[in-house]
């Protein structure tokens, strides 16, 4: 009943969005007519744009819709320009919860009073996103922070609405035609694992903590040091870094800094995570990149946000490494081989039509200048392709 009853406040919302409009020319068009006259649109949004709609109703449903809206405003290749960039404000612009309710979980999973804790503590958030939101602090011996700190309620949150994707993607699996293709189920098991960690801060700052070892005194790569002292589950109190997102081009080039080599070095410094280290940044969205511009001549990045992290058996490194070989050679036909072959892709796939889907993607960067290709783009492309 909890489900149905999930399910049917999901639709309410869509509806008061008007989120039916994308639903027009689709065979759900003659239901969303019939529902639409009993729940009343939103007045104040009677002039927003289809993207800002889209973005409300994600932050109203919650965290797991957040996330997935945070994952399609990176695939600029699938979506309108302007519902892309809508939907890029959910990386950290999510409505945030009050301040004082931040400092009370602070002091409830740290066991201690704030004022023994940090000489300074901005109840005013420098960000917030689906999980959890950023406060900025000051230590007692003076070093700045910033603390992260989790939602309210966010794990029953999550957990309710895995149990609803859960009872849809059971659904898809019987009836869809191309169920084993897109295999819903194990889309929604990825789905859970990555939440269940990124809700486990403890995790992100031993995360974040391996990542800063593997990158000691580079120069290509900062992340910030973890303050266990400060630090918990629900908690986690990293150094604070200052930056420009990594696709803020205009603000790059002001910089001085020359945004061809830094994409250039943006795909070493994955690569060498993927490749040296095999444990990589997964969640390379422009919120979570920044650009150190300190040194103009040689810019570093620095990376924010630890939650998801990935690792690659020995056989998926092969496979990726033959694929860039393949790739460079524009040998369509062999990057999809190699993507059945690796269990990628379901085997009863049709080659010669995976050969065009990749076609499709890749050969638009092989002939457009990297000149107009923008920087985050390059790096966001990249990550999610592997």
């Amino acid at each position: 009943m909890s489900t149905l009853l999930r399910a049917l406040r999901i639709a309410r919302i869509a509806l008061r969005h008007r989120l039916d409009t994308f639903l027009e020319h689709t065979a759900l068009a003659p239901t969303t007519r019939l529902l639409r006259p009993f729940v009343s649109a939103r007045p104040d949004e009677a002039d927003a744009s289809r993207g800002e709609r889209l973005r409300l109703a994600l932050q109203e449903l919650g965290p797991l819709f957040v996330k997935f809206g945070q994952v399609l405003s990176t695939r600029r290749d699938l979506l309108p320009a302007d519902i892309a960039d809508a939907l890029v404000l959910l990386q950290d612009r999510v409505a945030p919860f009050p301040g004082e309710q931040a400092e009370a979980e602070v002091v409830a999973a740290l066991g201690k009073p704030m004022t023994a804790l940090f000489a300074r503590f901005e109840r005013t958030p420098l960000a917030s996103a689906s999980i959890a939101q950023v406060h900025a602090a000051t230590l007692h011996d003076g070093r700045e922070v910033v603390v992260k700190v989790l939602r309210p309620g966010v794990a029953k949150r999550i957990s309710d609405d895995l149990d609803l994707l859960r009872l849809l993607a059971r659904a898809v699996d019987r009836v869809h035609p191309e169920a084993a293709r897109i295999r819903p189920l194990d889309v929604v098991a990825e789905l859970e694992r990555a939440l269940r960690h990124e809700i486990d801060l403890q995790r992100e700052g031993a995360n974040a903590s391996l990542l800063r070892r593997n990158f000691a005194d580079s120069p290509d790569l900062y992340v910030p040091e973890v303050f266990w002292s400060h630090s918990s589950e629900r908690v986690l109190t990293l150094e604070r870094v200052h930056g420009i997102r990594a696709d803020d081009v205009a603000a790059i080039r002001a910089a001085g800094i020359d945004p061809h080599r830094l994409a250039a070095k943006g795909v070493r410094v994955f690569y060498t995570q993927v490749f040296r280290d095999n444990f990589f940044h997964a969640d390379a969205h422009p919120g979570n990149i920044w650009i150190d511009t300190r040194q103009v001549e040689n810019p570093r990045f620095i990376a924010l946000d630890f939650g998801i992290v990935g690792t690659l058996s020995e056989t998926d490194r092969f496979y990726l490494a033959e694929n860039f070989t393949a790739m460079f050679a524009r040998d369509y036909q062999r990057i999809a081989q190699l993507h059945i072959d690796a269990g990628w892709m379901p085997a009863s796939l049709d080659l010669e039509e995976l050969t065009a889907d990749v076609r499709t993607v890749c050969e638009p960067y092989f002939s457009r200048p990297l000149s107009e290709i923008a920087l985050g783009e390059v790096l966001l492309k990249t990550s999610s392709r592997s």
